[in-house]
């Protein structure tokens, strides 16, 4: 009897970390100490010392019921992306710059080739926001998970001077909400997708003309990573005054969290376009407009206010940062919440 015998295979252990070396080397910073394979990450704090007063920011979080379509697509080159940008898009919606980032990836069994092509996607989302990857885990579960499935998980950290923080708490009527576009479904709603249509892999691979795509690639798109568009509004001198990642529960959740008492955001549903595969899901489960846009980002990854003074430039830090913004409703008086109309 031996550990390969009870199902877990160190050999392909090795063999997953040998793959992935050319991945992890890209996202490297000069801050990062040391190579990978050791215990830990270590990364230089010197650069943060020039700071007034530094913040360390961190966010977690995996890519939900989304690793699913993964398995039937037998795609895993981008659900990487989708692990980093729901971490790191939390941290920059504080107002903060990602530093470094680790996974963690569980699996029925190690397939090398697969476990090196997820961390793939991973190092793409830590290059798309500049923050290292200085580790991970790979983890074999047999017995526990099934041998061709996976979960995918992580967590950045990240580092604001306290000045420049966005915490919402000089808002006031008159602000203007700029929301940014999102690539699709990004990863939060996925249980209610999979109810919606049959996961199967001759329905995702069916083409859409409304879609421009097969219902699978449409749903798979990755997630939007937001840090440098954000970074860019800072370095055109615009203050973010409050700031919102549209995740889990959509607009009537997480909008909310941007505000403070005696503000209510409100949204102008016609300002921007509703993405095509948001009104497919709608039309095909029959759903409520109102639990749509409390289930998904309905084409909005993120909204931030800033002063109506700021407006254009704000927009064109965006644009220059390669994504597209809407301006999409405005702060006003009221009871703290969000009002959709």
């Amino acid at each position: 009897m031996d550990y390969k015998s009870a199902g877990v295979d160190i050999e392909a252990g090795y063999k997953s970390v040998e793959l992935m070396k050319q991945y992890v080397k890209e996202t490297m910073r000069p801050e990062v100490l040391g190579g990978l394979g050791g215990f830990s990450g270590a990364f230089s704090l010197a650069k943060i010392k020039e700071m007034e007063d530094p913040v360390l920011l961190s966010g977690t979080d995996g890519c939900g019921t989304k690793v699913k379509l993964a398995f039937l697509l037998d795609k895993h080159d981008t659900i990487g992306i989708d692990a980093v940008a729901m971490c790191v898009n939390d941290v920059a919606c504080a107002g903060g710059e990602p530093l470094f980032f680790l996974d963690y990836i569980a699996c029925g069994k190690n397939y090398p080739e697969k476990i090196a092509t997820i961390v793939k996607g991973v190092a793409e989302g830590c290059l798309q926001s500049e923050c290292a990857l200085v580790g991970g885990e790979t983890a074999e579960h047999p017995g526990l998970m099934p041998e061709d499935e996976y979960d995918l998980a992580g967590f950045s950290v990240g580092v604001v001077d306290r000045k420049d923080m966005i915490t919402g708490e000089n808002l006031k009527p008159g602000d203007v909400l700029i929301g940014m576009a999102s690539t699709g479904v990004h990863s939060n709603g996925f249980s209610l997708v999979r109810k919606v249509f049959e996961m199967t892999t001759e329905n995702l691979n069916t083409y859409y003309d409304e879609l421009g795509s097969t219902l699978g690639e449409a749903l798979i798109a990755p997630t939007r990573i937001y840090v440098k568009a954000l970074k860019s509004i800072k370095n055109a001198g615009v203050t973010v005054k409050a700031c919102s990642h549209i995740t889990g529960g959509g607009f009537y959740e997480n909008v909310p969290r941007m505000l403070i008492d005696g503000t209510v955001a409100e949204i102008r549903k016609d300002s921007y376009p509703v993405l095509p595969i948001f009104k497919l899901i709608q039309k095909t489960g029959n759903i409520d407009e109102k639990m749509m846009y409390n289930t998904f980002n309905m084409g909005l990854g993120m909204i931030l206010a800033v002063d109506s003074a700021d407006v254009d430039k704000a927009m064109e830090a965006i644009r220059a940062a390669g994504d597209t913004p809407y301006v999409v409703g405005q702060i006003k008086a009221g009871e703290k919440g969000v009002v959709l109309c």
